[in-house]
């Protein structure tokens, strides 16, 4: 009986989050992927009953609670192969929950595998795991060289107009504006370290800090 109780729990539980998880629009972030990093880990730990890997996605006072989750999850994932599947879930769910929150991040659900991060996420991850940042140092200097010299030509380009043009001379301060905003957030992004995933980006797709 207590172990039918506790597999009701963990589907009533699972059928939330899985509600949840896909059935949002909300910007895909890596880290709650069910290929990213922390279900990755989650996933190892489970299958080698070693929660210390996961225990460095959280913050030291969650800790008592991802323990908690990984003893309740280890224990029902042994009733049958349903039960497994469920409790996994239910881990994933709370470990990508409490990660989030510890980075003062919204959750907002477990996101599908194969996502299209697009190539700076997973040229990070590549240069970590080959121990080479060449291609990711190219891939970056290459994007912001591109960016930089569109966004400097067409503000150039705009920049002698007539006075007495003012359709002229507002094309020009759009393109001025994006230009230096460009310039700004390029310089704000190389001289310090983000940490966490608080923040968000502004219509530049430069970091947009919160405060």
């Amino acid at each position: 009986m207590q172990n039918k109780n506790l597999l009701a729990r963990f589907a009533g539980l699972a059928a939330l989050f899985m509600a949840m998880s896909f059935g949002t629009n909300s910007v895909f972030a890596h880290c709650d992927a069910l290929d990213g990093p922390v279900i990755k880990a989650a996933q190892k730990a489970l299958e080698t009953g070693n929660v210390n890997l996961v225990l460095i996605w959280v913050q030291p006072k969650d800790e008592a609670e991802i323990r908690g989750a990984f003893e309740q999850t280890v224990k029902v994932r042994k009733l049958n192969a349903e039960a497994k599947q469920l409790a996994d879930m239910y881990f994933f769910e709370t470990l990508v929950r409490v990660h989030r929150a510890g980075e003062g991040a919204p959750y907002t659900g477990l996101k599908p595998a194969g996502l299209d991060l697009g190539p700076a996420i997973p040229a990070g991850d590549k240069a970590l795991e080959t121990g080479s940042a060449e291609p990711l140092f190219k891939l970056l200097s290459d994007m912001m060289h591109n960016s930089l010299h569109e966004t400097f030509t067409t503000a150039k380009a705009k920049k002698n107009f007539n006075q007495d043009d003012v359709t002229a001379g507002r094309e020009y301060v759009q393109a001025y504006v994006t230009f230096i905003h460009y310039v700004e957030g390029l310089y704000t992004a190389a001289r310090k370290t983000g940490v966490g995933h608080a923040h968000e980006t502004n219509h530049l797709g430069m970091p947009d800090e919160k405060h």
